[in-house]
């Protein structure tokens, strides 16, 4: 099936088209629900959720857009609606000794590995959203702040920490 029939095929709310876009496009979207969260199955609930929404506002999608960006920024907006609901920036404990010192119980053998998204999984799930959306998604500190309800001032400091932390790590565990 032809990527304009899927569009045309959603559009008129058929289950086949609808399922052969989530086929098309699920596997790279989940990609990006990881980057949001480390639980594989709450990245997978990510997902769903988001593409549920995709086919109830197929209405609004506007053939001009290229749909996987449009799929994406949905995907990501369901992602930071559960951060929203699910954590609270004004408490985040940024320890960067922890992580730093290779303690943390999550922490995976990075030395071994040269994918950046498993570093960047070590960070606290605020300073994590924070690094995704402003460094890989693009969006702007006053962006980040209304969208999580927080300050501006938040959004900037956990940025910061988050790349030095980010920084340390490789320097620890890359430049030799």
């Amino acid at each position: 099936m032809e990527l304009e029939e899927i569009i045309e095929g959603c559009y008129k709310g058929s289950r086949k088209h609808q399922e052969a876009l989530y086929n098309m496009f699920s596997a790279q979207m989940f990609g990006v629900c990881l980057t949001y969260t480390k639980d594989r199955a709450l990245a997978q609930d990510i997902l769903h959720d988001g593409f549920f929404k995709v086919f109830k506002k197929f209405d609004k999608y506007n053939d001009s857009w290229a749909v996987g960006a449009w799929i994406r920024r949905i995907i990501v907006n369901t992602a930071i609606d559960h951060f929203r609901k699910t954590n609270r920036m004004s408490n985040v404990d940024f320890q960067e000794s922890i992580y730093l010192a290779g303690t943390h119980d999550e922490v995976v053998d990075i030395s071994k590995t040269s994918d950046l998204s498993e570093i960047i999984n070590m960070l606290p799930n605020g300073a994590k959203t924070i690094f995704n959306l402003y460094t890989i998604e693009g969006y702007k500190h006053q962006e980040i702040a209304d969208m999580l309800n927080i300050s501006v001032g938040t959004s900037k400091s956990q940025l910061s920490k988050a790349k030095s932390v980010l920084r340390e790590l490789v320097n620890k565990y890359y430049v030799r």
